[in-house]
């Protein structure tokens, strides 16, 4: 009898596992879900919890930039904004065209020294949606 993929882990011993609270403790995953939520004012806002990863976060934090490399007339709240707004609609179409769907890519214009396209990935797990560059995940 052949045994599958799944039927091979169905019962081995979990030697480490690395959480989401582990990641946030850890600052690889950062907490956005106070700015995301729908309750806050974010309108088309998520209802679940949302992190980005840390490399787009410290991106979106342009006030932790060195001074000269700061973008004008922007500030962290707001980018986070843009960044938010953009995945929503990305994952509403995703799951309106396939509601089993769990991931959608989108794009948003980032400033980091200059104006640049950036693709990124919006994700729903079980913890809720990490928002993060195709690379981190």
């Amino acid at each position: 009898m052949s045994e599958t993929a799944a039927d091979f882990w169905t019962d081995a011993d979990i030697i480490s596992a690395y959480t989401r609270e582990d990641a946030l403790a850890d600052g690889v995953l950062v907490d956005v879900s106070e700015w995301a939520s729908h309750d806050k004012g974010f309108h088309g806002g998520f209802r679940v919890p949302v992190v980005m990863t840390r490399p787009l976060f410290d991106v979106v934090d342009c006030e932790s930039w060195p001074e000269d490399r700061r973008p004008r007339m922007q500030d962290t709240r707001g980018r986070a904004h843009d960044v938010l707004w953009m995945a929503s609609l990305a994952l509403r179409g995703a799951l309106a065209r396939d509601p089993q769907q769990t991931h959608a890519a989108f794009d948003v214009l980032l400033t980091h020294g200059r104006s640049k396209k950036a693709r990124l990935w919006a994700v729903i797990d079980g913890d809720g949606v990490t928002i993060g560059y195709p690379e981190d995940f």
